[in-house]
This record gives C-alpha cells, sequence and structure tokens, in this order.
C-alpha cells in the first residue's frame, strides 16, 4: 500500500506524525507538492505526477483533482479529504475511473461556528480596533467608535444551515439572543423546526439579516455567489462573515460593499485562493480598514480538530480501501467498487 499525502507550496511544512502513527506498519508513505502556480511539465509538477503515479491512496486537502491529474495515477484507489470540504476533485471523473472520493463529515464544528460568533462579536464591538487604539497609537477613548449597536435582538441570517450552521444558530439564539433565519434549499423542514430556525428564501435572509454568515459547502453553482448583485439585496448594512469557502465571494465586490457603506462590516475566513499572493489582495490596504477581518483559513483550528482530521481522514482512507464501506464516514460520489 502506497500513501501520498498531497500538498501545495503554502502547507507543504506541516507535520505528518499524527497522520503516520494510523497507517498499517507495512504502509509506504511520502508527501507530494504540487504547485497551482506552475505548468504541468515544470520540475515540481513532474517530480508530483511521478509521486502520485502508483499511489493507492491519496490524502488530501487543497491540491486540484482534475482530469489531468487523476489520469497520472495509475490505480488509485481513494482520495480521502483532510476537510468536510470535498470540492477539490471532479466528483464524476473520479468516479469514472474507479477512484472513490471521501470526506470527513465532522471534526471541526465547534471551533467553525466559535470563531464566526467571535468575528461576529468582534465587528459589532469594535474589540480590535480599541485594542489597536490602546497597543499602537497610545490612545485610551470609550466614545472612539459611536454608533454600536446591542447584539440581542438583531437578526441573524444562516446561509446553508448544516451542521456548522445550526451550531452558529444555537449560540446566536439561546448564547446571544439573537432572533435566527436560515436559507438553505436543501435542508429537511422538520430539521429547522427542531432548532427553533425560520427557514426562508435567499432575498429574505440577504433583506433581513443584520448579520448574515455563510455555511455553504462550495460547488459549481454557488461560485462568487456573493456578487454586487447579491450584496446590494442587503437592506440593514448588516455584518458579513464567511466560513465556507473563499470563492463563493468575489473580492473585488465585497471591497466594493465596504466602500459603499453596503456592509458595515466583514469576517472572512479565507480568500479566494488558498494560496493567496496577499500584495495582489484588493482587500489588504495600509492601514488595515478598521472594519475587516481576515484570517488565514484557521476557523477550523484547534489542537483538538487537527488531532481529529488526520484520524478521521487516515481511517477513511483505510477502511474504503479495505473495502470496508460501511465504515467511512462520507463517500462523495457513491462509489463502492
Amino acid at each position: 500500500m502506497k500513501v501520498v499525502f498531497t500538498e501545495t507550496p503554502s502547507t507543504m511544512d506541516q507535520s505528518h506524525e499524527v497522520d503516520y502513527t494510523f497507517l498499517p506498519p507495512e504502509a509506504e508513505y511520502l508527501v507530494a507538492v504540487f504547485n497551482p502556480a506552475e505548468p504541468l511539465d515544470s520540475s515540481t509538477n513532474t517530480k508530483f505526477l511521478a509521486d502520485i503515479k502508483d499511489a493507492d491512496i491519496i490524502i488530501n486537502s487543497y491540491v486540484e483533482f482534475d482530469k489531468p491529474l487523476i489520469d497520472a495515477m495509475d490505480h488509485c484507489r481513494v482520495i480521502s479529504f483532510q476537510s468536510t470540504g470535498y470540492n477539490a476533485v471532479d466528483l464524476e471523473y473520479a468516479a469514472e475511473k474507479g477512484v472513490g472520493v471521501v470526506s470527513i463529515r465532522d471534526y471541526c464544528t465547534q471551533e467553525t461556528a466559535e470563531n464566526a460568533i467571535a468575528s461576529m462579536l468582534c465587528l459589532q464591538r469594535n474589540t480590535m480596533n480599541y485594542n489597536r487604539d490602546i497597543q499602537e497609537k497610545h490612545v485610551w477613548d470609550c466614545f472612539a467608535y459611536p454608533g454600536m449597536q446591542r447584539v440581542e435582538g438583531q437578526t441573524m441570517a444562516i446561509i446553508g444551515f448544516g451542521r456548522i450552521g445550526q451550531h452558529v444558530g444555537r449560540i446566536a439564539g439561546k448564547g446571544l439572543g439573537m432572533k435566527v433565519i436560515a436559507y438553505d434549499p436543501f435542508l429537511p423542514p422538520e430539521i429547522a423546526k427542531e432548532q427553533g430556525v425560520e427557514l426562508v428564501d435567499l432575498d429574505t435572509a440577504l433583506a433581513e439579516g443584520d448579520v448574515i454568515s455563510v455555511h455553504m459547502n462550495l460547488t459549481k453553482d454557488n461560485k462568487g455567489m456573493f456578487n454586487k448583485e447579491t450584496f446590494a439585496k442587503m437592506k440593514k448594512k448588516p455584518i458579513f462573515i464567511n466560513e465556507g469557502r473563499g470563492e463563493m465571494v468575489e473580492e473585488a465586490a465585497l471591497k466594493w460593499a465596504l466602500d459603499e457603506g453596503i456592509i458595515r462590516g466583514a469576517g472572512i475566513d479565507m480568500l479566494e485562493s488558498e494560496d493567496p499572493d496577499l500584495t495582489q489582495c484588493v482587500l489588504i490596504e495600509d492601514p488595515p480598514r478598521p472594519n475587516l477581518i481576515i484570517n488565514p483559513h484557521s476557523g477550523y483550528w484547534s489542537d483538538t480538530s487537527d488531532y481529529l482530521v488526520r484520524k478521521y481522514s487516515m481511517e477513511n482512507a483505510i477502511h474504503y480501501y479495505n473495502r470496508n464501506y460501511d465504515e467511512v464516514r462520507d463517500i462523495r460520489n457513491g462509489l463502492r467498487p
């Protein structure tokens, strides 16, 4: 059994020592680095293709397994994602080539939901700005940021009401006293009812939310979903939170919405690219925007979640390889050869 951990330049230095503890003793393993900024025939990517050629198992986070990369593998049985997301693979083509795709249903629900709430509260209470005033400018002024509103009683509109969205809803509703509404065309109405949340259409969620919090998986249908037209539908000058995927939000449109005062703040856990050139990002300015928080896709991160993502992704891969399909947490392309 050959297991290949596929990384990009930004993730290539992470440790896999925990992952290795779940491998069978006879397994061969290595780390292969793919650079999406280089052509396929570059020296880096040529080596990557050679490394994955005879792989039985791929453990992947952010490498985009399109047709050329899938074709480069002679007999791979499974691509196992170290994430709940699975957008970085051509699911149909993988199934056509006999490659199963598995992902993790749940390992960082609490962390991601907590990060969304933390970003929202930081923007609501100007925590980051007060701290910067004191530590950088040596200014002690509690009246520096007028216009703050009590969070209790505001409406939280959640876009994508899966596990993470539901946990955000519980914290916002039961914990903070917010009214919670949600848009999710795939959610059974009885689940929303159980959670005490009103399901609404997208335009209603955008128009009524004082806070709009995004928790969808990325699909071909929602890529670039948050553009100028979408932001223009946000009638209450909301705080915008994205804990989904960066490609759902057009960065130029988000900048426009902030510039025009259409939204009063934004907390985003990722950018359009997972390997961004920060010198070219339209959202990064000097001095920094006082109403914008950008995290390096760290919302999922804790010691607990990091251990679980490695444990679950390795268990998924080994179970699938051994055809123990009932033990796999999530087979995304339905393939059970």
